[in-house]
């Protein structure tokens, strides 16, 4: 009998081992899986900007041992090239793997600064706690536990009908017998009567967190709710990072792949479990301390947590499932807090304008509500803008997103990466030379968002790059990688990829800055104004607070006006989430300003192509 043909398509893949040293992590790699998918599925945190699909070059790995398949972008270059693309090689043998240190994405756990640490919050909050005594169940008293604290509340003049959370009562027996019948009972107003949410341990603190989840960061902060004080705050990288730095690749994940929906919205869901978990700890309180909780986000970032279809926002008109905030326990997304805490979504205007911006805006108030033309902008990856046209009685708000994508943050940057140590975080050129300022002051190891900005001002001053964008320069930096025309801020050594600005990182930044600058004079049109007339640009936002103006005016980000119009305010989003959680007025005023913006689609105006193409070059 003849030999079956066989056909090594249908052969089961071949795994592989991969061996991270610096990680202290050994993973398996499929042969027909890219280490960058591998490192993905077993949570190694690797830079990805573009969500592994090989345009941004985010994901350096060099290949220390064994043999490897280049696929995509890796295939066109040199073999002998040490550094690679992570999502352009697959395994052909056991590896041993080593990682650029930019490319590298830890868990990083920082301090936030949100520009208002010294603002008083006015304490009203949705919650409240109060201590019981029970008398102890006995054979002459079997009313049950929950009974039982309905009877002590009417017995002080109370509702005896008060509704009670099902996992708060599920909570009660245990701790009133660990606890000699003494209990904390937390209570909330969320949209009607009073409702027990929770019960904790006498004397237990009445926390609540408010949370800023960005594109790129999330940051969250403690609150007492007795006295509206801030305990504590802390920011990480958005987990997200790994499906794509922009919210296209990862509306497009979760559109293609159904699990990657669920993937994103427990990645969010994990992301603020472990900065609740630790703001507690950091106070010596617990998680399940936390009574209420206050979430922003662009309209995706709040639809991915929420877990909403996200479809109809990756096409035309970008249409929300809703605009208005919502009330949910915050157990049904996944939150491991107080039994039945409630978590605020807060609403959004339109479009790609996020509660995160209502929340700005809210922050921001005192500077706008004044005579005048104000314009609030919260530059990142997905930049919001409102122009603000005051007449002393009432403001007029328009509003629109701008598609700036995270160029201007380091992402999709050749050399990009996070804002930490070894990114170069200032340029300038100073006789012909390069100066360089370093986080930690250390070797250069990538470019940081405000580093991208300062380094394409100083080669447009310069004659570098010229007005079109072009790279041109004839002095020793400037050379091709590739094929490709770039700037070398700092050579390769050892085990550092060489610090580039390439011409694809030079027409990234042109694309972001313009369709910022588009923003900014397409709602200044909407309301009748030349830019000319806007009187104070408020500045917002974390990666706000650290760019230099006077670089964003050279490379035409903003208008060249006086620069006392300019005002940066740090993470304004995050002040104002802080504001919402602390007071109903504040969260009832949130919602009032959703509605009282209107919302632009720029790219539905006819000259909005016109005004992005004038404002591409230098």
């Amino acid at each position: 009998m003849a030999n079956a043909h066989h056909d090594p398509a249908l052969s089961p893949p071949r795994l592989h081992a991969l061996r991270f040293p610096a990680l202290e992590r050994d993973i398996d790699c499929a042969d027909n899986e890219t280490l960058f998918a591998a490192a993905r599925r077993h949570g190694l945190r690797i830079v990805g900007a573009c969500g592994g699909r090989g345009t941004c070059g985010s994901c350096m790995v060099r290949v220390q041992e064994g043999r490897v398949h280049r696929e995509g972008k890796e295939s066109e270059h040199s073999s002998h090239r040490k550094w690679l693309r992570a999502c352009c090689v697959q395994p052909r043998s056991d590896l041993v793997v080593e990682v650029a240190p930019r490319s590298l994405a830890p868990v990083v756990r920082a301090d936030v600064r949100t520009g208002g640490e010294d603002q008083a919050l006015a304490c009203e909050p949705l919650v409240a706690a109060q201590n019981l005594q029970l008398p102890p169940a006995s054979l002459q008293d079997l009313l049950g536990d929950v009974d039982r604290v309905r009877r002590a509340l009417a017995q002080q003049g109370q509702p005896r009908a008060v509704a009670v959370d099902w996992a708060a009562a599920a909570e009660l027996p245990g701790l009133l017998r660990a606890h000699d019948w003494r209990v904390s009972l937390r209570s909330a107003t969320h949209g009607g009567a009073p409702r027990i949410i929770g019960f904790a341990r006498p004397e237990a603190p009445l926390l609540g967190l408010a949370v800023d989840l960005g594109t790129t960061n999330a940051a969250a902060f403690l609150l007492d709710l007795k006295t509206g004080r801030r305990l504590a705050s802390l920011g990480l990288e958005n987990p997200q990072v790994a499906w794509g730095a922009d919210l296209i690749s990862r509306i497009n994940h979760a559109i293609k792949e159904p699990a990657a929906a669920e993937a994103l919205r427990q990645a969010a869901a994990n992301a603020i479990n472990a900065l609740a978990h630790d703001l507690a700890r950091a106070v010596g309180a617990q998680a399940g301390d936390i009574a209420d909780a206050v979430v922003c986000g662009n309209t995706a970032m709040q639809h991915l947590l929420a877990g909403w279809p996200v479809s109809q926002l990756g096409r035309a008109p970008f249409v929300p499932a809703m605009n208005e905030a919502l009330d949910v326990p915050a157990r049904e997304l996944g939150l491991k807090l107080a039994a039945g805490a409630n978590l605020h979504l807060v609403a959004s205007v339109g479009g790609f304008v996020g509660g995160d911006h209502v929340t700005a805006l809210l922050a921001t108030e005192p500077l706008w509500a004044r005579d005048g033309v104000s314009l609030v902008m919260d530059i990142g990856t997905n930049t919001e803008i409102s122009l603000v046209r005051h007449d002393g009685r009432e403001a007029r708000i328009w509003s629109a997103s701008c598609p700036s994508g995270p160029a201007l943050e380091g992402g999709h940057i050749a050399s990009g990466m996070r804002a930490a140590e070894g990114a170069i975080e200032r340029v300038a050129i100073t006789d012909g030379v390069l100066r360089l300022q370093v986080i930690g002051g250390g070797r250069p190891v990538g470019l940081c968002g405000s580093g991208v900005l300062d380094a394409l001002a100083a080669f447009v001053r310069c004659g570098w790059v010229d007005a079109r964008g072009r790279i041109v320069g004839r002095v020793p930096e400037v050379g091709s990688v590739d094929g490709v025309k770039a700037i070398t801020l700092a050579e390769e050594s050892a085990d550092v990829p060489a610090v580039r600005f390439t011409q694809h990182d030079v027409r990234a930044v042109q694309l972001a800055k313009s369709a910022i600058r588009t923003g900014v004079k397409l709602l200044a049109a909407e309301a009748g104004l030349d830019e000319t007339r806007i009187a104070r640009f408020v500045i917002a936002g974390a990666f706000g607070a650290y760019i230099g103006v006077e670089s964003c005016v050279a490379i035409g980000l903003l208008p060249d006006l006086p620069r006392e119009r300019f005002t940066q305010v740090g993470n304004a989003a995050g002040l104002g989430v802080q504001q919402m959680l602390a007071s109903r007025t504040r969260r009832e005023r949130a919602a009032r300003l959703a509605t009282e913006c209107r919302y632009v689609e720029l790219s539905s105006r006819g000259d909005f192509q016109k005004t992005f193409l004038q404002h591409i070059g230098f």
